[in-house]
């Protein structure tokens, strides 16, 4: 805290800037003062196989206070890719627009990973068994893309916001689209999602439903039967049929014409 307090007062920084760059799972954002610019970006930092449902578990933010002479980052997070760029920059612009799209860059390879994750599971559900696939990885699936696509388009927004030269408008239009090829990316993952989702409680809602249809069935063949049986077990003293020579054979004979009678329906309105 001292020591940003000691930054902002020596670069005549906005303390409330300061706080926004501190804040956990801030969005991004761009603001202009009159000596400087302010930019908050978020870089991707989930590992592949994190269960993860918010911005903050997902990515991690830079911040960025910067001029024509001078450029400066406040982070928590260690990032690889600050530690890979090079040193040859010729202004601050182009140096942060380097950062820039080591930071787009970082959703490019999740991205893959999403998508070869839900095409496995569609694969699962149409070829193999669907009762392999697992709901809670999907819904965080679901989640982390849904999450991601929202972070993206969010930055999409912001990244237009920014002004460079025009020596360096190209490379900004280059970000741009990156974002943009991102959005769609992960719009298609999601939209995947959504449909596996449907599919699985489809397919799932149908095997309930042929277990019902067994169980419907055997219901339909048994229950008159059983309903015989029932009126022949009363043992009444005044029951002719109980006299006869032949009842059994004739009850049981009557039993098996319902039987082929209600197969016979069955088949007709191709309920078998």
């Amino acid at each position: 805290q001292d020591d940003l307090k000691e930054i902002a007062t020596q670069y005549q920084l906005d303390l409330f800037q300061i706080l926004d760059s501190l804040e956990v799972g801030h969005l991004p954002k761009y603001e202009q003062q009159a000596n400087y610019n302010f930019l908050i970006l978020r870089a991707y930092t989930a590992q592949p196989n994190d269960r993860v449902n918010s911005i903050s578990d997902i990515s991690n933010k830079i911040a960025f206070f910067y001029k024509d002479d001078k450029l400066i980052t406040i982070h928590r997070t260690p990032f690889a890719f600050l530690q890979q760029l090079s040193s040859n920059y010729s202004n601050c612009e182009t140096l942060l627009l380097a950062i820039i799209k080591a930071m787009v860059d970082t959703y490019s390879e999740p991205s893959k990973l999403l998508s070869d994750q839900i095409d496995a599971m569609e694969q699962t559900i149409f070829l193999r068994d669907y009762k392999k696939i697992s709901l809670t990885d999907l819904y965080f699936q679901k989640t982390q893309t849904r999450i991601t696509k929202k972070l993206l388009q969010i930055t999409q927004l912001v990244l237009h916001q920014v002004e460079v030269s025009a020596a360096n408008k190209s490379a900004l239009a280059d970000i741009n689209d990156s974002m943009l090829n991102l959005v769609l990316v992960y719009e298609e993952v999601l939209d995947n999602a959504h449909t596996i989702l449907n599919t699985y409680l489809s397919i799932n809602a149908q095997k309930s439903n042929d277990v019902m249809k067994v169980l419907t069935v055997f219901s339909a063949f048994f229950l008159p039967l059983t309903f015989i049986v029932g009126v022949y077990g009363m043992n009444f003293e005044h029951m002719p049929e109980l006299q006869w020579a032949n009842g059994y054979y004739i009850i049981l004979g009557l039993m098996l014409l319902i039987t082929l009678g209600i197969y016979r329906w069955f088949k007709k309105k191709a309920y078998l």
